[in-house]
């Protein structure tokens, strides 16, 4: 709520990424209860973290990292000046955010992914495995994949400015999603017996064996698969949409 030049949030986020060493964040929250229909009552708002008000709880996870954490709001401070946008205007804003999101960042996301799939080829190639026809299969059908994400990137980038995401950025988060855990799958059994073996102790993990573990995140965090299958189904395809709760 606004009181005198300050917004006062209070409140949950749970997975935010990189919050444990942020300066800010951007949270999106409920500005009008009775705003009809109820994604006009939302707006877009800057929050300094290091503030008394604002909790940050690291989430450990099976890699061994924090990369993510819960965040407790209790009556934290933001100055009025901080909002993007309009008051009540938020939706569009995360429209915009999401658009980059699911477009012009996922070509950066794409070059981590080529170079984990050129060192996975590397290492078939070293051990003998590239020699395997089910192995080079599945190799090719991961570089097929990764041509895929970004022609479709590409895609979208070449829609008309301003406007919100197409279709076609619907398929984005599913595709490279279960692409990427499909990859770590691919990367173990590359690796064979090896993939099994810490590089030191007491838990330190090669680089493969950590992006094996971290996708399996994949097809939960930003939207689960089942939520994307909603949002395709629904969204782009004009199917009945599903019961929601009472």
């Amino acid at each position: 709520m606004l009181e005198g030049d300050e917004w006062l949030l209070s409140g949950q986020k749970v997975w935010t990424s990189g919050a444990a060493w942020s300066d800010w964040c951007f949270v999106v929250c409920r500005t009008d209860p009775d705003a009809a229909p109820k994604h006009r009552g939302i707006s877009y708002i800057l929050v300094p973290m290091r503030q008394d008000g604002v909790e940050v709880r690291p989430i450990a996870q099976m890699t061994g990292d924090s990369e993510f954490s819960e965040v407790f709001f209790d009556r934290a401070r933001t100055s009025a000046e901080n909002i993007i946008g309009e008051v009540n205007g938020g939706w569009k804003v995360a429209m915009g955010t999401l658009a980059f999101e699911r477009g012009a960042s996922t070509l950066g996301q794409q070059m981590s992914f080529a170079n984990e799939l050129q060192q996975i080829l590397d290492i078939a190639v070293a051990n003998g495995r590239a020699k395997d026809p089910v192995i080079r299969q599945r190799i090719a059908d991961a570089w097929i994949g990764l041509r895929l994400q970004r022609y479709n990137a590409l895609r979208m980038l070449s829609g008309a400015e301003g406007a919100e995401p197409g279709r076609e950025s619907m398929i984005t988060k599913i595709f490279w999603a279960t692409w990427h855990r499909n990859l770590g799958k691919l990367a173990m059994d590359v690796l064979g017996a090896d993939s099994e073996i810490a590089d030191g102790p007491p838990y330190q993990l090669s680089a493969l064996q950590r992006m094996f573990l971290f996708a399996r995140s994949d097809t939960i965090y930003a939207g689960s698969n089942e939520i994307q299958r909603n949002i395709i189904s629904e969204r782009a395809l004009g199917m009945p949409r599903e019961p929601r709760p009472a």
